[in-house]
């Protein structure tokens, strides 16, 4: 077969017509997915985002200190013996709670049996001379007396009535018991947190050392070093929050009670006593504790939640939302960081919005 120059254009538009429809069938077949933008978040996760105002404040730092926990001394008391004697009875313990007007123990003492033989013989004394008065007004009254008698009378009872009342007082004052026996009670309700008598031991009031030891743990000291570089930064009454060693996770909040204002000749620190209450009684006198004071300067920065960082090689990262679900992953300088709090100084703007919660698992997302 002969082919003209016309016939071959048209055998070539054919086959070029054939070739583009295969194309095109076969792509109706095989419709293209639509790609996925990973700035945008789906609507279900930002329902279970929190997202965070970026703010002007003031910047903060958190100064360290540490310390320990130290019995509130306004709660304390000592109880020294006021008797000599020997000792029976004493049923508490280091670490026993006692309430006020509980009996701790016993003293079989001469001096309480002295006090009581006192008394007695006061209340004799008061009874013959009360009779005496008596008498010399009735032989007055009758001419065998004069009235310097009676008066001499007179003196006499009062004397005897104010032997017989100092008695008692002496006798009240040290348990008002008759039968040589000082019984010692607690004066406050507390813990017993030092005890240095036991049974049968022989006791006298000049000890150096005190019976017990009662203190009220109901509210604690925290005794703190500041060294010189931040005793400035330091004011009376700021709030303070203390962390344990025992307790990592939990945050005891309080304030500078005192500043002693003098330096440690020997460490060279200020000691610094903080106030605080202790429920539960979890805080014991000498655990090491950590106190943080947050001084806040006249200086503004802008303001995040701590939980929209994100640190990634040796960079911080924060993630912007710029409309309704769509997000910007944009590097930021840290100023500062203060509990849950952090300060930026560059990098975001008055007003946006950043991503708060789940901000770690976000950030894989976005560069995955």
């Amino acid at each position: 077969m002969i082919f003209t120059h016309n016939t071959r254009s048209r055998y070539a538009v054919v086959a070029y017509v054939v070739i583009l429809s295969g194309l095109f069938s076969c792509s109706s077949h095989k419709p293209a997915e639509p790609e996925r933008n990973p700035n945008i978040l789906p609507d279900s996760l930002m329902r279970t985002l929190s997202v965070d105002t970026v703010r002007s404040s003031n910047v903060a730092y958190a100064i360290k200190f540490s310390g320990a926990v130290d019995f509130n001394a306004d709660k304390v008391l000592n109880m020294y013996p006021l008797v000599s004697g020997t000792l029976q009875g004493i049923n508490v313990m280091p670490g026993d709670y006692v309430k006020q007007g509980q009996v701790l123990g016993y003293i079989r003492s001469g001096e309480m049996a002295n006090y009581s033989s006192s008394l007695s013989s006061a209340e004799a004394g008061a009874d013959q001379a009360k009779r005496q008065l008596q008498q010399q007004e009735d032989f007055f009254k009758s001419g065998l007396a004069s009235e310097v008698d009676v008066t001499n009378a007179k003196a006499a009872y009062k004397q005897a009535l104010a032997a017989l009342i100092a008695a008692k007082r002496v006798l009240k004052i040290n348990g008002n018991n008759t039968d040589g026996t000082f019984v010692i009670k607690a004066p406050i309700s507390g813990f017993v947190v030092q005890k240095n008598i036991n049974n049968g031991m022989s006791i006298r009031t000049d000890n150096n050392a005190p019976m017990f030891t009662i203190s009220d743990l109901k509210q604690v000291w925290v005794q703190a070093n500041v060294y010189e570089e931040n005793i400035g930064k330091v004011h009376e009454g700021d709030k303070a929050d203390v962390t344990t060693v025992s307790y990592p996770d939990k945050i005891f909040h309080g304030r500078v009670d005192k500043l002693m204002n003098v330096l440690d000749p020997n460490t060279k620190v200020m000691k610094m006593r903080v106030v605080l209450d202790n429920p539960g009684y979890v805080l014991k006198p000498q655990m090491f504790a950590t106190v943080t004071v947050a001084n806040t300067e006249d200086t503004k920065a802008l303001s995040v939640s701590l939980g929209a960082l994100v640190f990634d090689h040796s960079q911080y990262y924060v993630i912007v939302l710029t409309g309704h679900n769509h997000v910007e992953l944009r590097p930021v300088e840290v100023l500062n960081k203060n509990g849950t709090t952090a300060y930026i100084s560059s990098g975001l703007k008055l007003g946006e919005r950043v991503i708060s919660s789940k901000a770690i698992l976000i950030y894989g997302s976005l560069n995955s």
